[in-house]
């Protein structure tokens, strides 16, 4: 066993793994974090997407001793004083989900290709989008949810929000 300082949404968390577990069974089974799903622990699904120091992770790939240091955000991370994060907003707004078991992976995919501005237009969105597996949806509205996102992220940092 190995202790680690973990960093997850603001708050520090040290716990003691063996060091082949992985982030994603971490956050679930240790820190009671269930919003980091399990799909295909093979990289390819995303639904365990998390930020790891900004940038959209797979968990499932990822050892959590290999986080020391690091910065974690799940997606019990992304709201504020109650208000949802603009890309959960959007989600909610246009049923970017059906069964909602990929949708905290592409939520925490497009806070970070938006935060990071690294999505410019509609060609871009389909691009990070792609990425990610959902099996009920179609894509359309979890697309239409990313452009309102995009649309009121950019809004917003004009105005210095988020």
């Amino acid at each position: 066993m190995t202790s680690v300082t973990l960093s997850v949404n603001g708050r520090q968390h040290v716990v003691e793994v063996e060091p082949r577990r992985t982030l994603a069974d971490v956050l679930r089974d240790d820190l009671g974090l269930h919003g980091t799903h399990l799909g295909c622990e093979h990289g390819v699904c995303g639904a365990c997407t998390v930020l790891v120091d900004g940038d959209p992770t797979r968990a499932c790939l990822l050892f959590a001793v290999q986080c020391q240091d690091s910065s974690i955000t799940t997606i019990e991370g992304l709201s504020k004083d109650g208000a949802l994060h603009p890309v959960q907003q959007a989600f909610t707004d246009n049923f970017g989900l059906q069964c909602g078991f990929c949708t905290p992976g592409f939520i925490m995919l497009l806070v970070g290709a938006l935060e990071s501005h690294s999505v410019g237009n509609d060609e871009d969105l389909v691009e990070v989008l792609s990425s990610n597996l959902c099996r009920c949806t179609g894509y359309r509205s979890i697309l239409q949810a990313a452009k309102q996102a995009a649309a009121e992220l950019q809004a917003g940092a004009g105005k210095g929000a988020r």
